[in-house]
Formats: C-alpha cells, structure tokens, sequence
C-alpha cells in the first residue's frame, strides 16, 4: 500500500511539473508578445542614399511617406511599441538631422526623421529574422532635386504593408489603351531637353559628301522632339532651333533652366577609317573608356574655343566640384538611361561593339540632370552618312529613343517605390 501511495505521489508531482513549466512558457511568451518593441535605429549613409534600418521583436505594419516644409521622412508603425530612445541618432550622417516621435489621430506610433536634403523613396522592405538578427525594417532614400521630392511627397505616395509593401511588378506586354492614355498623361510631367550638337560657326563633323554635322542633328532632334510629344507625351525644349553657335555650357545651363529631368545630346562622328561605322552612346566619366573615347571628348569641348571664348577655362575647383556632383547624384541614373538606349537602339540600327562609353564631355556635366550623349554613326562611312540624311531612317532611331526613354521613366517611378 505504501508503494502505491509514493507511485501515485511521483505521478502526480510529474504532472503537477510539467503544468508548471507549460504555464511558465505561455507567460514567457505572452510576456515577449506584449513586450515586442522597435528597439534601435541604425543609419548608413552611402554616396548619394542612406538606408535606415529598424531592429524590431516582431513583424509589423507601416506606412511610409515623405513631407515637406520641412523636409520628413515619416515612418507610421502599428501594432508595436517603439523604443523612446529612436530618438537619439546614433550614426553621425549628412542626411538626417534629427529623430522624432508622435502619436497619431489613429493610435499608431509616428517616427519623423528630418531631411537635410531633398530624397525620395528607394525601397522599403522586412527582413526575417536571420543568423544574429532579429526582424529588420529598411528603408532606403536616394539624393534627388527638389522637384522631384515634392512630386513624391504626400501620403498619396505612401509605400504600405497593407498594399504588400515595395515589391516591383513587371508591367504587363499587353498594355490597355486606357493604361496607355494614363502613362501619356504622367509622361507630360517629365520634361527633356534635347541637344543638336554644333551649329552657327561650329559645323561639326563635315561628311564625305560634304553634310554638316550641325545639320544632322538638329533635323534628328526636330524629329525626336515631334515623336516625343505626339507620341509619348512628353515636354520637350531644343537647346537650339536654329543654326546658332551655343557654348557647351550654356547647353547645360538652358537645360537646368527648364527643370530637365532627362538631357540627351545629339551628335554624329567622323574617323580617319572609312569603314568605322555604328551608333555609340556616351555618359560621364573624367577617365574615357578607351583612347577614341577621350579623342572625341577633347574634340567635342573644344567647340567652345570656336567662338574666341574659352568657357571650358574654369578654376580646377569649380570644374571638381561639379564633376564629384555629377557623379554623386547623376551619374547613377545617366547609366541606366544609356543602358535602356543601348537596348533600344540595337534593335533599329548598327551600333559599335561597346556600344555604352564614358569620356570627359563637357555638355554631360549638369550636376542635378541625368544625361547621355548619343553619336548617331559616321559622317565619313558614305553608308552611314546617306542613312542619317534620310528622314525615314531618322524618324526609326527616334522611335528607338522614345521607347527607351519611356523604360527610363518606368523604371524610376517603381524605383521610388521599390
């Protein structure tokens, strides 16, 4: 009986453990659900972006917008505490000046995080938990003028959980005419300026048979500029319309004056070699990609020697300055543009091997304007020179251009939201 007795006791404090050890669990883990909290904030600041990241307990919702006056990044979380502490920014940066937080009307934790200058909304994602890392909440900003900030300012432009975050979504091949007629009509916002190259006392490449450059282009970018509007909607100026000289500079000014969200210089080439041929597209770089690169450069900035003024004699400060802007905040999106041309132009016509390069162009250095410099082919090929005095052939390429400025902007609307 005795035996009995301790058995059914060691039964019942065997039991009576493992309820307790259930229940110290359960409360161990309500507790760390009701204690799931936003615990730091980390910034990394790159050349031109800064990515800030959230270490959180849990997932949660968001929503995230830009506003202005002054500049804000707002971060609105919902279903998670937030660490009063996020107030402190701990990485020193050039990009956020100061970390606030807030309640909203709708009982939401708000974090404002102050710009000093003006961004827009590369990517928003959540990370899993992973290796040392708890959740993660990114967000990435990117460098842009201040008109395109204000464009993307607004809660109209929030990136939210609720509409599945920041994920791209390839658009369909099969484009309705209503899409269509929407995409035309947020095209009329961007503006671009194009650039007939030479002109006046600077006629450029002189062909076998005799045709200026000057001419060349700026027939291609009349041609440009009509498909542009008519077909694509876009606003576009002529940095000339008539056979006038304007110094390179002055090309980049007239193009930062009308706001230009895209720049495209037209040009057309000449070699000692007959027999080169092919379409080139050129962007920013103070080291040329090859040696004919850097031959064309110096060629092309000594058009502002033509007049008797030298523009191209600015201090070397100057002159790096606005080279280290180009590439901080240009640079990027001039080598997606030329990547899309490039695409686009080698299902129209013949283009070189290394189709994209890089020379120290004068014209390319606006230093908030993404910009290309395109060599529609060889004046001295008699081939070519006859292709580019033919308007169908010209109205071809122009359609290439359109369509690859159209996958410019598209990809940069998803970006921002990416």
């Amino acid at each position: 009986m005795g035996l009995m007795t301790r058995t059914y006791q060691n039964f019942w404090r065997g039991w009576l453990k493992a309820v307790l050890i259930l229940c110290a669990c359960l409360c161990l883990a309500g507790g760390r659900l009701e204690a799931a909290e936003i615990s730091t904030l980390r910034i990394g600041q790159g050349i031109g972006n800064v990515r800030i990241v959230f270490d959180a307990d849990s997932t949660f919702d968001y929503n995230v917008f830009l506003l202005t006056e002054p500049r804000r990044l707002v971060v609105d979380v919902d279903g998670i505490k937030v660490n009063p502490g996020l107030e402190k920014v701990a990485e020193p940066n050039s990009f956020i000046t100061q970390t606030r937080l807030g309640v909203t009307e709708n009982g939401e934790t708000r974090v404002v995080l102050d710009l000093q200058k003006p961004a827009v909304i590369k990517k928003v994602f959540m990370l899993p938990p992973q290796s040392k890392f708890d959740w993660r909440f990114v967000v990435d900003l990117e460098v842009a003028s201040e008109r395109e900030f204000a464009s993307k300012a607004g809660m109209s432009h929030a990136v939210s959980s609720k509409d599945g975050g920041s994920a791209i979504k390839s658009a369909s091949k099969n484009t309705s005419s209503a899409s269509k007629a929407v995409s035309k009509k947020s095209n009329s916002k961007k503006i671009v300026v194009l650039d007939p190259g030479h002109g006046g006392i600077d006629p450029g490449a002189i062909g076998v048979s005799g045709v200026y450059e000057k001419n060349i282009t700026l027939a291609m970018a009349r041609e440009l500029k009509e498909v542009l509007e008519k077909n694509h909607g876009y606003k576009v100026y002529l940095t000339r319309n008539r056979d006038i000289f304007i110094p390179l500079r002055d090309r980049v000014k007239i193009a930062r004056g009308h706001d230009a969200d895209l720049f495209l210089s037209i040009h057309a080439d000449s070699a000692a070699n007959r027999k080169a041929s092919g379409l080139s597209v050129y962007t920013l770089s103070e080291k040329a990609s090859d040696k004919e690169a850097a031959a064309l450069a110096e060629k092309e900035n000594k058009a502002d020697i033509v007049a008797g003024l030298n523009f191209a004699e600015h201090s070397k400060e100057v002159s790096d300055i606005l080279l280290n802007l180009a590439q901080r905040e240009t640079l990027n999106r001039s080598a997606e543009f030329a990547t899309f041309m490039v695409q686009e132009m080698r299902k129209s016509t013949h283009t070189l091997q290394n189709t994209h390069r890089f020379a120290g162009f004068a014209v390319l250095k606006a230093p908030d304007v993404p910009s290309v410099l395109m060599e529609l082919g060889y004046l001295s090929n008699r081939s070519e020179e006859k292709l580019l005095q033919q308007k169908s052939y010209r109205q071809k390429l122009a359609k290439s251009a359109g369509r690859a400025i159209d996958k410019y902007f598209e990809n940069m609307q998803h970006a921002s939201v990416f």
